[in-house]
């Protein structure tokens, strides 16, 4: 492959749509390799926004307003980063002859709960729990008393957890019908999901350039309020659920097809495997891969969207912490103590423009055995306050 310079007549072009910490580290990697980089995302001085080369301010959803970005910058390559976007947009611009990695119908599919988990359990075949869309608050109390308590509740649309709660009692279905309006997204009609009885979930990593697909180790992960909190690598699993996480995350990769990275998430029970979702990007639970590979998930998006080689090398176990605000500041300051910069840990400041409180500002990353990188990492939180 042939690697221009940014900048010039001649540059490759990637555009994010969405400009968060992820997006951030995208960024990063896309200029190690001499990419020319626009972040767009709808507030200013978003993470990305302040790596790129240019950066715009535009409401996501807007179709006409992306539109004229993508046509004014003529980007080699659309990255969407965050599911809040016009899909509208991403179909047209493909149309256009505009590459959308890893294409408008995946993206489709993947950003829409209703959407990815027709394609998965029902044309696709894959294991998972049983589930019912709904759109009234009625409807919800009616599918979670057929599914039974505890149960899962979640807008269609919605990133971060955003808007998804546990109903344990027909007494909570008002409170999550209220948890699920406030989100971020689409929250006209959600997904009422029966509870998996899983032993723990993970995060498959899997990657297409093309050619082949690779997959990163298992990581498994902890949440909140169905937002990552901590996350580890490898998860410790059996070979045959490996096996099976695998051939799972292949078949709904190679059934959405395109290049990029995708993030598989799947419930696990003893040998047994359940699809959850699906994300075409990198996952914020894959952010412990900073430590842990050569190559980190945002590394191998890169290398996976140009057509590039795949093989890295695992470094050793490691474990990550998302450190969440405590504040709502217009200037935020994160203090971290300065033990946790060490031999074999690192903290990673998002540099968000602004705080409230459960905005992810920070993540702690240790490199050791499963067990102690966990605990360790459990510790390293607290060492971080911010104001």
């Amino acid at each position: 492959m042939k690697f221009s310079a940014p900048l010039k007549s001649n540059s490759k072009k990637v555009m994010l749509l969405g400009s968060g910490e992820l997006g951030k580290e995208v960024v990063i990697e896309a200029q190690r390799l001499g990419l020319e980089t626009i972040a767009i995302d709808k507030y200013e001085n978003a993470p990305a926004h302040q790596v790129a080369h240019r950066s715009y301010v535009v409401n996501m959803q807007d179709k006409e307003a992306i539109l004229e970005i993508i046509r004014h910058e003529k980007p080699d390559y659309i990255l969407p980063e965050i599911e809040a976007i016009s899909i509208e947009a991403l179909f047209e611009a493909e149309k256009e002859g505009f590459n959308v990695i890893p294409n408008a119908d995946a993206v489709s599919k993947t950003m829409n709960r209703k959407n990815i988990r027709t394609f998965a359990a029902e044309e696709l075949g894959l294991k998972t729990g049983p589930y019912k869309f709904v759109t009234t608050q009625e409807g919800m109390l009616e599918a979670a008393n057929e599914l039974g308590y505890p149960c899962v509740i979640k807008p269609v649309m919605s990133s971060s957890g955003h808007g998804q709660s546990v109903a344990r009692s027909a007494q909570d279905i008002p409170t999550s019908w209220e948890m699920a309006k406030e989100a971020r997204g689409d929250a006209s009609e959600l997904i009422v999901e029966a509870f998996v009885d899983f032993d723990y979930e993970i995060t498959m990593l899997t990657a297409r350039n093309g050619k082949e697909t690779v997959f990163c180790e298992p990581i498994g992960h902890e949440q909140r309020d169905g937002d990552y909190v901590f996350s580890w690598q490898p998860a410790q699993m059996s070979d045959v659920a490996k096996q099976k996480s695998q051939e799972i995350a292949k078949t709904i990769t190679d059934g959405l097809g395109g290049r990029g990275l995708f993030g598989v998430e799947l419930f696990v029970k003893g040998d047994e495997v359940y699809f959850s979702e699906v994300s075409p990007r990198p996952h914020d639970t894959g952010m412990v891969t900073l430590i842990t590979q050569s190559q980190s998930e945002f590394a191998l998006h890169l290398r996976a969207v140009l057509g590039l080689p795949l093989a890295f090398r695992f470094y050793g176990d490691g474990a990550s912490a998302a450190f969440k605000s405590q504040v709502d500041s217009p200037a935020p300051v994160v203090d971290v103590d300065d033990s946790l910069f060490s031999e074999n840990s690192f903290v990673r400041v998002f540099s968000k423009p602004e705080a409230h409180k459960g905005r992810r500002l920070a993540v702690a990353l240790v490199i050791d055995k499963v067990e102690d990188a966990l605990s360790q990492a459990r510790e390293m939180i607290k060492k971080i306050k911010d104001n």
